[in-house]
């Protein structure tokens, strides 16, 4: 982040103390209300000198001369870098939530992340932002083959993402291949025995690289058609250039008074409904100013490089799979944030996923 000179502990209580009354009044902070209300020890003429230098190094600004002083977007950065405290009881409350809300028995995935996106932003307060795993990083679990008729098998793979993809097998016609013969129901189980042990655990983008050898000899026959059904069905799930995206709580972030404009928020919203492509970014990239070594990344303000996102912080954190990323967890409100919960959730959010999505 920009260089800023050692701040001394009166400077960062003050500092502390303007953003957290700016958040709880969206109003501009005067240095008699924070001497009053913060127990800071010192007189209001102090506090003033110390918003002064603040202002001075570019972490509080004055909206008008006459009134008190904002936080400016640089000094919500130094204090989420450096003196946002922890939110451990919000974040062990999401969790709750999420283990007692959410059901991974009878659910596909895309209802799982839509009620744990509606969880979000409803202990946020903001909006909340998920992204659904692409085809490509979702693993394979069964394989089943299954006679739909004397002509056709079915072939019904089950994913880890709690969906099933299927693909109907055309089997040859006696003309076509006279000494062909469907295969019965222990042959279907071996094969569906077989294809689920080398296949469990990888993506669909793998069955190609399958051994068909180690398939035996009574059953080569059905190697090709079998392989070629898999290629199919890998083909038709091939990922779109955009992931999906959850979206809720447009009601909780109406309630900020930095959005009561209507063409702010008509900005955000249009952003979210057609030109969802400008986030991928945001919710997969790491801000410049970002500390490296966390796993929640926070874009401030202008900070964000989308004009209508400018006067909004996003929070955001991957979720993984055995170190891969699946997908990103999020909250989207103004910069006037409560930066230490919305980390919280996110990253309580994000871990939650995680841990549910490796467990095999």
């Amino acid at each position: 982040m920009e260089s800023v000179p050692p701040l001394n502990a009166r400077h960062q209580q003050v500092l502390q103390a303007t953003i957290r009354h700016y958040i709880a009044t969206a109003e501009p902070v005067a240095s008699r209300s924070l001497a009053q209300e913060y127990n800071l020890k010192v007189s209001p003429a102090t506090v003033r000198n110390a918003m002064g230098l603040l202002e001075k190094y570019g972490l509080l600004y004055q909206p008008h001369t006459s009134a008190g002083r904002v936080p400016s977007d640089f000094g919500y950065r130094l204090y989420v870098d450096r003196l946002m405290p922890p939110a451990n009881q919000v974040g062990q409350r999401v969790d709750t939530l999420l283990t007692e809300g959410l059901s991974w028995v009878g659910w596909s995935l895309e209802a799982v992340l839509k009620s744990a996106t509606q969880i979000l932003a409803q202990v946020s307060g903001y909006l909340a932002l998920v992204t659904v795993p692409q085809a490509n990083t979702v693993l394979i679990r069964h394989v089943q083959l299954v006679e739909v008729d004397s002509g056709q098998l079915l072939m019904i793979v089950l994913l880890d993402s709690l969906t099933t993809q299927s693909v109907v097998i055309q089997l040859p016609t006696e003309a076509a291949q006279p000494l062909f013969e469907g295969p019965c129901g222990r042959e279907m189980e071996i094969l569906s025995n077989f294809l689920t042990h080398h296949l469990r655990g990888r993506p669909l983008a793998e069955v190609a690289t399958l051994d068909w050898g180690e398939l035996g000899d009574d059953f080569q026959h059905y190697a090709q058609m079998l392989c070629q059904a898999l290629l199919d069905l890998a083909r038709r799930s091939r990922p779109t250039s955009a992931p999906q995206l959850v979206i809720s709580g447009l009601s909780e972030v109406l309630r900020q008074p930095e959005f009561s404009e209507s063409q702010q928020i008509q900005a955000v919203v249009r952003l979210l409904e057609e030109e969802q492509s400008q986030l991928w970014p945001l919710l997969f990239e790491a801000p410049a100013m970002a500390p490296e070594s966390s796993d929640v990344r926070v874009w401030i303000g202008s900070e964000n490089p989308i004009e209508p996102m400018q006067g909004c912080a996003l929070v955001v954190s991957n979720y993984t799979r055995d170190d891969t990323s699946l997908g990103t967890v999020g909250v989207l409100g103004p910069t006037r944030m409560v930066y230490e919960n919305a980390v919280a959730v996110v990253k309580a959010t994000a871990d939650y996923l995680s841990t549910a999505l490796s467990t095999p």
